[in-house]
């Protein structure tokens, strides 16, 4: 059974940082994709970074050059380092997993979430 457990969000002043963590049982990490998603408030859910099994990335457009995502093979964990905080940036964060990166990247076809851990900006 696969389990998801994000950690590390907070409230923050704007500009500041923060290191999200997801932690990933029951799977073989090391073999899929990850990826960060956020959803707001009367919001859809969104892509925020993903990565590969072998390191390639991708961003949103919303926080390209402020949010880094990495991942750690050997402790099942992926992480997502957010500089350069906005307001905007507020919303509940989760990370989730596929064999597939598109469907990691488009963020659809997964069968269960975690429980997120939400992240406040304020101004």
């Amino acid at each position: 059974q696969v389990q998801l457990v994000e950690s590390g969000g907070g409230l923050v002043q704007a500009g500041g940082s923060l290191r999200l963590s997801c932690l990933a049982s029951g799977t073989t990490f090391s073999s899929n994709a990850m990826g960060w998603y956020r959803q707001a408030p009367g919001k859809q859910r969104e892509l925020v970074a993903a990565i590969s099994s072998y390191g390639r990335t991708k961003y949103g457009d919303s926080v390209e050059g402020r949010f880094v995502i990495s991942r750690d093979n050997a402790k099942n964990t992926v992480y997502l380092q957010m500089n350069s905080l906005k307001p905007e940036d507020t919303a509940v964060y989760y990370c989730n997993q596929d064999s597939s990166w598109l469907r990691v990247v488009i963020g659809v076809g997964f069968g269960s979430w975690g429980q997120g851990t939400q992240v406040t900006v304020s101004p």
